[in-house]
């Protein structure tokens, strides 16, 4: 894979990780205002899964660079 193959490969799982991170907070958000306990924490369980979502990226990210990197 060239440089610019892989910058884009890079660019993609960071910009997966971002869109599960706004919508972990758009969830946080909604749970902080939500009256109802169990609407409220359906939210923050679904902000916890965004945000596990986005550790996968995160993570597939570092193996690829831990793969490639030298010592």
């Amino acid at each position: 894979m060239s440089t610019s193959e892989n910058m884009e490969v890079a660019a993609a799982l960071y910009d997966a990780a971002a869109a599960e991170l706004d919508q972990a907070a758009a969830h946080c958000r909604t749970a902080a205002r939500e009256q109802e306990v169990p609407r409220g924490a359906a939210h923050a369980w679904a902000a916890l899964g965004h945000i596990r979502a986005a550790e996968e990226s995160l993570d597939a990210q570092a193996r690829t660079h831990a793969a490639r990197s030298n010592p």
